[in-house]
């Protein structure tokens, strides 16, 4: 047949085949949009700070970063000798030492959760009482001022029958407080832990909701995390995803998933001494975690360790080294997010971060640059990667690792295109699969 000449097209299916195989799909179609709606597109935190209520204060912020750069100072004054501590590379030593503390000075705690559970403890109901308000005071300050992290809240105590009206009665007084004080934060973000029944989660939305119709709120504007630090949330009696099921019992409200290492690691009998974030037991509940969010908009995050970068040098460069491997371990697992629990781990944690997104960097703008203008590499990429490429440079963007000039420049894109091949619709994804 020669070029050019019109190629003869058959079918052997009425269309009211494929109208008939749609209709029965439809349940099919609305159910995949409802459970999987994807990511949302919004900033990811990487990490969350917990202090406990009766410690957190106006300076809290403040006086994080300026303890984190006092121990810069004092044990790895420079680029090379921060570098030499964690084993960067040259050509990362100057660009990395240099973000870490602009960060420390501009913006030190990304997400911040004011502890009323395990770190603050039990106390006379009028104390907690008065943490709980003070807590919505200064966080609704530090919004009008400008001077809050990015996103911020409180951990309730849990659901369980001894302490579920304690937890209620602090989240009601510190919700109630942002709203006298002006309304609820953009960042707003809060945390139930211990969760072992999907019916506590069902109870969290339920309370959530009473609280919007008891303020005008729009329906679904509260949302919270689910702090997974049981056996029974990962897997139940029956042998199902506990995890998974909790998701959905959230009806929409659940923004993340987070793992609490040295909970989960006792309730399996972990004796103290291996409790950590990348012991095997710590490896399969987050692998769980991960699955039953991935699609949902869920987001997974670590835990943290429990080793303090506190004492001589000596002690202090293995603390870092560890926390900073940890953090490059759950990275190149796709946990973008973990817990510090103290000045000392920040400046290890944005060390691994910006580590991560700048040595992937050029590699990661090439193949999406190539991808976006259909030119040939290396390396063949589809939508799916497309979509896991514009999501890594995003996150170094929104995190301070990556300059949006030099992604452009890189890349030829815009945010916003970064944004279109990061989320793209379902269709996109699966039409090359």
């Amino acid at each position: 047949m020669g070029h050019g000449q019109q190629e003869k097209v058959a079918t052997s299916l009425a269309g009211a085949v494929s109208e008939e195989i749609s209709a029965s799909l439809a349940p099919v179609d609305a159910e995949l949009e409802r459970r999987y709606p994807g990511d949302p597109g919004t900033r990811q935190p990487v990490h969350t700070v917990y202090v406990p209520g009766d410690v957190f204060a106006a300076d809290t912020i403040r006086s994080w970063g300026d303890r984190a750069l006092a121990a810069l100072d004092e044990h790895a004054p420079d680029a090379g000798s921060f570098a030499a501590v964690l084993g960067l590379p040259e050509e990362l030593a100057g660009p990395v030492h240099a973000r870490v503390r602009a960060k420390l000075e501009r913006e030190p705690i990304e997400d911040l959760r004011v502890d009323f559970e395990d770190g603050y403890g039990n106390r006379p109901d009028a104390e907690e009482d008065e943490a709980a308000a003070r807590a919505a005071r200064i966080i609704a300050e530090a919004c009008a001022e400008g001077t809050a992290a990015p996103y911020t809240g409180i951990r309730m105590k849990c659901m369980e029958a001894p302490v579920r009206a304690r937890g209620i009665r602090t989240l009601d007084i510190f919700l109630t407080g942002l709203m006298e004080a002006g309304g609820l934060p953009a960042g707003l973000v809060l945390t139930l832990p211990k969760v072992t029944y999907a019916e506590q989660v069902t109870a969290m939305a339920r309370l959530l909701d009473a609280f919007e119709k008891a303020h005008g709120l729009e329906p679904g504007r509260i949302g919270f995390e689910i702090q997974i630090e049981t056996s029974q949330s990962i897997l139940a009696a029956d042998g199902t995803a506990t995890v998974a099921r909790m998701i959905q019992a959230a009806e929409g409200r659940a923004t993340g998933l987070h793992y609490g290492t040295f909970d989960y690691s006792a309730c399996l009998g972990v004796s103290a001494a291996h409790q950590a974030s990348d012991h095997p037991a710590a490896d399969h509940a987050k692998a769980v975690m991960q699955v039953a969010a991935a699609g949902t908009g869920v987001r997974v995050s670590d835990g943290s360790t429990n080793v303090l970068p506190v004492g001589p040098t000596e002690k202090v460069h293995a603390a870092w080294r560890l926390h900073y491997g940890l953090t490059r371990r759950a990275l190149a697992r796709a946990y973008y997010q973990g817990w510090d629990m103290h000045p000392g781990h920040i400046p290890t944690r944005y060390a691994a971060v910006f580590a991560f997104y700048r040595e992937g960097f050029e590699q990661a703008a090439a193949r999406l640059s190539r991808y976006a203008n259909r030119t040939a590499g290396d390396v063949m990429d589809e939508p799916a990667t497309a979509k896991a490429l514009a999501g890594y440079l995003l996150r170094g963007l929104d995190c301070g690792a990556l300059d949006i000039g030099e992604v452009a420049r890189l890349t030829g894109l815009t945010r916003a295109d970064l944004e279109s091949f990061a989320a793209p619709r379902r269709g996109d994804l699966t039409a090359s699969a």
